[in-house]
Parts: structure tokens; C-alpha cells; sequence
């Protein structure tokens, strides 16, 4: 039970959060020399940079054709856009689903279908609030274009926000990944766009809280129409 309960509290962190903790931590000693009360601010900053860059083990769902949320959050647009043409996934517009994600949400980015890579674009940009629909035109951008087993593609693209100021890739074209892999993270509040393949309907609505690698958005193979939702 013991070891349980604290797995509850303390999860894994990102190594790109390492450097920040190192940081904050030695302006906290810093200000309890200056004085106790200021250090107690430091201490409890430390544990928010802690857990802003933790990386919790997710339960992916593995049967084929799910598609999976890549990001923790809450989905904020879900219309039909044209993906970013630097993609190459097609001109014609594409359901898209956005999760955003505010300075509490696990940053941890996740790839929400299996297959291969076949493009990983960034575009430099504004720093809009990334809950804006404009965001996903005029904000700093990285995408990637994945092509499943049967030869649709998806995209997946992290979206700097109003605080957010760097965007962490760790993948590569050509790369062959499983749902749920890790790829990425975006710093201090942002977004993530996911663009379906044409046919396939959203399982999720506007303002569902998403878990990253865990929540189904999509099944290439329901035949149930999207789904519509109310605030309970």
C-alpha cells in the first residue's frame, strides 16, 4: 500500500525538466538565505516545475484503429481545417480536434496512432492564446504527418501558447512508432492539433478533459456518427 501511495504523488520526470528543477531549487536556497519566508515560495515554485515536466506511465488502449489523444488536456475546438501545408496531407479539409493544454496539464506529448513518419515540419510564429482558433495559423508550430498501415495519413501538430516558448520534437522522418510513444513536449501551456483521415468521426466533444495515451478520440472503424455532448 505504502509503495502505492507513492507512486500517487511522485511520478517520473521528463529529463528536459531537469535543468528547471536544478534552477528553481538553487534560487530557493538563495532566498532562504535571504529570508525564510521567501524561501518557502521557492519550495513550493520547485515542486510546480517538478510537476509541470512529469512524465506519468500511461495504459494505452492497443486494439488497431484507435486513435488516441496526444495530449493531456481539454478539447477546446473540433471543426473541419485544412492542415498545414507543410504536412503534405492534402489541401481538402480534415476534422480537426484540438486539446489544450493549461500550465497544469502533463506537457509529455504522445503519438496518437501507430505508423510511420513521413514528415516532421516546424514553422516559426506568434504566441497567441492557444486556445484560439487562429493559433493554428499564426503560431509557432511543429507538426508531423503519420502514415497508418493502411495507408491514410494522420497529423499530429504542437502548437506553441501564450507562455509557451520552445517546442521539444524528439522524433525524426522515417521513424516507425506505436500509439502512445512519446514524442515531444511544449513548455508552459500550449496546444495540440490532431487531423483525422476523411470518414473518420470524432468519438470525443468540446470540453471532454483528455489524458494523453489513454483517451480515445477516434476509431477508424466505428460506423457511429459523431458524437454530441452537454455540461452536466
Amino acid at each position: 500500500m505504502s509503495v502505492s501511495m507513492l507512486s500517487t504523488f511522485i511520478k517520473p520526470m521528463h529529463r528536459e525538466g531537469r535543468k528547471f528543477v536544478a534552477i528553481a531549487a538553487a534560487i530557493t536556497v538563495l532566498l532562504f538565505l535571504i529570508w525564510e519566508p521567501l524561501g518557502w515560495v521557492g519550495t513550493g515554485l520547485t515542486i510546480w516545475v517538478y510537476y509541470f515536466f512529469r512524465d506519468p506511465v500511461r495504459v494505452t488502449p492497443t486494439r488497431p484503429g484507435l486513435i488516441i489523444s496526444p495530449a493531456d488536456g481539454v478539447i477546446s475546438l473540433l471543426e473541419p481545417a485544412v492542415p498545414p501545408a507543410e504536412l503534405n496531407i492534402g489541401t481538402r479539409p480534415m476534422t480537426r480536434i484540438s486539446v489544450f493544454m493549461n500550465v497544469f496539464n502533463c506537457h509529455v506529448n504522445r503519438v496518437p496512432v501507430g505508423g510511420k513518419i513521413t514528415a516532421v515540419a516546424y514553422r516559426p510564429g506568434k504566441f497567441l492564446n492557444a486556445s484560439l482558433d487562429k493559433a493554428s495559423v499564426d503560431n509557432e508550430r511543429n507538426g508531423l504527418a503519420i502514415e497508418m498501415a493502411d495507408g491514410r495519413m494522420l497529423g499530429v501538430v504542437q502548437i506553441a501558447g501564450l507562455v509557451a516558448r520552445r517546442i521539444l520534437c524528439e522524433v525524426q522522418p522515417g521513424q516507425v512508432l506505436q500509439t502512445g510513444d512519446r514524442f515531444g513536449l511544449i513548455r508552459f501551456g500550449s496546444r495540440l492539433d490532431v487531423y483525422l483521415p476523411d470518414g473518420v468521426q470524432p468519438l470525443v466533444v468540446i470540453g471532454q478533459t483528455m489524458i494523453a495515451g489513454e483517451t480515445v478520440l477516434a476509431d477508424l472503424a466505428a460506423t457511429e456518427p459523431a458524437r454530441a455532448g452537454g455540461i452536466r
